[in-house]
């Protein structure tokens, strides 16, 4: 039998320290982790990292268009680097009001996917009270994979990663703000989702302490098994690994897990 050639892709997930610092300070310190990137073929920011989830006070005037500065500068990024950048999650202006967005960029600089994300959260936070939900569960097929995207909450949801698997997805990308009080949980959705869509998953979190919120860093890299294959510690770093996309293939043929569902 004919080995099918590997379809390699190296992967960086920039876990990024999120203080109570300047808007200017986080974007200009995302600028230098991002050169740290170089050789990536896909990049993976963390969730509201250019303002801080838990500066609710700032939300209305942090937010920004689809065509402004942060998006602006993930775009010139990925075009530099050559690579698919996830650029995490910023606070969307849209006509609809605001929107907890994430976008990703191709190898040229332009938007490949704009994802808003549906699940807001309520619990000891104004995110629901402040934000519209998305609606649309988002996928995208590039020239690296078919990549779904999500943010944080949304981790608790199975059926939105069912939609993203029936849409075709190899691997998810996760934006988090995820905080260190609940980092069992953390541990145990990820290798969920990952385990029982048989995807790979890329789930890149916040590190620091914004509004006196920790969050619980421990940024990873799973595989179609839900076996950890890169995972970061507690303070900012960039985490990389590489991996062949062709093993969802390979693992959904030795395990048939996808081909038994019933329900749908």
């Amino acid at each position: 039998m004919r080995m099918k050639k590997k379809r390699l892709l190296k992967l960086a997930l920039v876990q990024l320290e999120v203080g109570d610092e300047e808007k200017s300070a986080r974007l200009k310190r995302a600028e230098t982790l991002l050169e740290e990137a170089v050789g990536a073929d896909l990049v993976v920011l963390p969730e509201l990292w250019n303002v801080g989830y838990s500066a609710f006070d700032r939300y209305a005037e942090d937010a920004e268009p689809i065509d402004g500065a942060t998006v602006s500068l993930l775009r010139a990024k990925a075009a530099k680097l050559k690579a698919l950048v996830m650029m995490g999650s910023f606070l969307e202006k849209s006509p609809e009001g605001l929107h907890n967005t994430s976008v990703l960029i191709d190898e040229r600089g332009e938007l490949a996917a704009i994802y808003r994300k549906i699940h807001l959260f309520g619990y000891k936070s104004r995110e629901r009270s402040l934000l519209v939900p998305g609606k649309d569960a988002v996928a995208a097929a590039t020239a690296r994979g078919a990549f779904g995207l999500s943010t944080c909450f949304d981790l608790r949801f199975p059926e939105l990663y069912r939609r993203l698997l029936d849409a075709g997805a190899e691997m998810f990308l996760v934006a988090s703000a995820w905080p260190l009080s609940r980092l069992e949980h953390w541990r145990v959705l990820t290798r969920a989702r990952a385990i029982e869509n048989q995807c790979f998953l890329a789930a890149a979190n916040c590190a620091g302490a914004n509004r006196g919120s920790r969050a619980g860093g421990h940024s990873v890299i799973l595989d179609p098994w839900g076996r950890v294959l890169a995972e970061a510690g507690e303070k900012e770093e960039v985490l990389r690994a590489e991996i062949d996309m062709g093993e969802v293939a390979r693992t959904r043929a030795e395990f048939p897990a996808i081909a038994s569902r019933v329900l749908k």
